[in-house]
Order: C-alpha cells, then structure tokens, then sequence
C-alpha cells in the first residue's frame, strides 16, 4: 500500500506546531506570577499564549497545545509560579485554569469563522470574548467554589487584572493579522467550508 507523503506531512506539520505553542505556553509561564488583593488571583502571561493558540492554530490544534501543557504539568511545575496542573486545579484559582479549554475553543472556531482574512477589529473581539469572558466565568465560578468570596467580590478580585488583559487581546489580534497575512491557510474558513479543518 502506498504512503500518502502529503498527510503524512501535513500531519507532522500539526504535530510541530501544536508542540511549539505548548511550548510558548510554558515558555510564558517563566517570568512567574503577580498576586494582587486578598483573593490572590495571579497575573500571569500564559494566558496570552492561550489566546495566541486558538487566533493561530485554530480551535482543534490550540486546544491540543493547551491539553498538552496541562498532561505535561501532572509531573513537571510548567505552569507560572512554578505549578503543576494539579497544584492549580486544588486552588482558589482553579477555575481559570480550566478556563483555557473553552477558551482556545471559542477563539479558534471564531477566527474560522472570520477567514480567509483575519480583521484587527472582529479578531480583538473573538480574543475578548474567548481569552477574557470566558476564562473569568470560569474564574469567577471557581472562586465562589472554592473561597468565600460574594459574587460581587469574586467579580471585583478580578477588575486590577482587565487592562493587561485587554493588552494580550491586542497583542494577539496584531499578532495574528500579521501572521495570517503571510501564512494564508493556518486556519481553513468555517463559512462554506467543512468544519473539520478548523
């Protein structure tokens, strides 16, 4: 039987670029964390990796990049403070980290959406709705579970940490046209496309 050379390359290619961004997503976790106030959420920069993950890759490559970041931190402390995955999955802030799933899902699917051409605008506000709203619901929702914070205050703990958020969507939203505008085809359009190379 023949080897078909195209899918095979094509499947080593997936495979290199989802091991880069879990590697970018580790590689951000390096300058450690920042906790403010007494809920001690921590501002880290692996987010930004996440965001990057699903605006690039689209949603089924970034979401093995961040499962992949998550297996290898059962055994190794790849996430930012030095933590494995089980040590932030036993904490108050437990629920951002589960958060990055549907994260990297919602800005993936929503980019190829957008394609065959990533717009700064839409692109900033699929990274603002899937890399901030949805990993503070989850956040927020961790929080009330595990402290006991009102969800008022859960909500507040997190108001000191929205700029910097705001600046990893921009980060990603420039990033990502960019990188579409000389890479066309990372991501297959959604729109009269089949979904299965998203």
């Amino acid at each position: 039987m023949p080897i078909d050379t195209g899918h095979a390359r094509s499947a080593t290619r997936d495979l290199a670029q989802v091991a880069v961004f879990a590697a970018l997503i580790v590689v951000l976790g390096l300058p450690g964390q920042i906790s403010i106030g007494s809920a001690g959420v921590p501002i880290t920069l692996q987010t930004l990796g996440v965001m990057l993950a699903g605006a690039l890759l689209g949603w089924r490559k970034g979401l093995f990049s961040v499962l992949a970041v998550l297996v290898i931190g059962l055994a190794l402390p790849v996430l930012a403070g030095g933590r494995t995955t089980l040590t932030s999955l036993a904490g108050p802030t437990a629920g951002f980290l589960v958060g990055w799933i549907p994260a990297v899902i919602v800005i993936g699917l929503l980019t190829a959406w957008m394609m065959p051409r990533y717009r700064l605008i839409p692109g900033l506000a699929i990274n603002i709705l899937g890399g901030i709203v949805v990993i503070y619901v989850f956040g927020v929702a961790g929080m009330l579970l595990r402290t006991d914070l009102t969800p008022g205050a859960a909500i507040a703990a997190n108001g000191a940490f929205l700029p910097g958020d705001l600046a990893k969507a921009v980060v990603t939203a420039v990033v990502a046209q960019q990188v579409h505008r000389a890479r066309p085809g990372l991501i297959t359009p959604l729109r009269g496309r089949r979904p299965a190379g998203a």
